[in-house]
């Protein structure tokens, strides 16, 4: 894979408030350059709504770790600059893709890799799908990784190393992105039919 012919890339993971919709508590952007995950944007996000007790089970982030956080309004414009007209790829994309749309409306990326698809379509005899199986399966290296899973500059890289590994099963970015781009998606293949006419 020649990956000075990938366009911007970011993977991004959120966490959320257990609210519904979600409010985000944390946002966390990594870069791919030359191949290489380069962590570019973290930071917590106090919600308008509190954090719920089942939310802070899943990613520890309490009510009080916010409570002197940057409001969603105050950051937003450092994560627009940085992902306008760049592609995002996260681990079950849908979810990431849904609420930073939610919270950047004049926001769309070029694209949207799901690493959740591909893993699927590279690994048919992986035992899970979630990111913290497929770690373990692809036994990818996180020897001196700082952070906790479930929190987004965590989840984000360990999502950016399994992309890197995944695309080491394709030969081109553009086979990459066929593979990558869920239907209905930015992204994706346009449908491939003929166009009819009815008379």
């Amino acid at each position: 894979m020649d990956f000075g012919t990938w366009p911007e890339l970011f993977v991004v993971d959120v966490e959320g408030n257990g609210a519904t919709p979600p409010d985000l508590v944390e946002v966390a952007a990594v870069h791919i350059a030359d191949g290489r995950p380069v962590p570019t944007l973290c930071t917590l996000v106090r919600p308008p709504r509190p954090i719920t007790s089942f939310a802070t089970r899943v990613h520890r982030i309490t009510n009080h770790d916010v409570a002197e956080a940057p409001r969603w309004e105050q950051v937003a414009p450092a994560f627009q600059t940085s992902l306008q007209g760049a592609w995002i790829a996260a681990h079950n994309a849908h979810v990431d893709y849904a609420a930073l749309s939610r919270h950047l409306p004049d926001w769309e990326p070029a694209g949207v890799i799901d690493t959740l698809r591909l893993a699927r379509a590279i690994y048919p005899d992986a035992p899970g799908y979630g990111l913290d199986a497929l770690l373990t399966y692809t036994a990818i290296p996180l020897d001196g990784l700082s952070g906790s899973r479930h929190r987004a500059d965590f989840d984000a890289y360990t999502t950016a190393l399994l992309l890197l590994d995944l695309a080491g099963h394709y030969p081109t970015w553009q086979a990459l992105a066929a593979a990558g781009v869920p239907a209905g998606m930015p992204g994706a293949a346009a449908p491939d039919h003929e166009e009819q006419t009815l008379w």
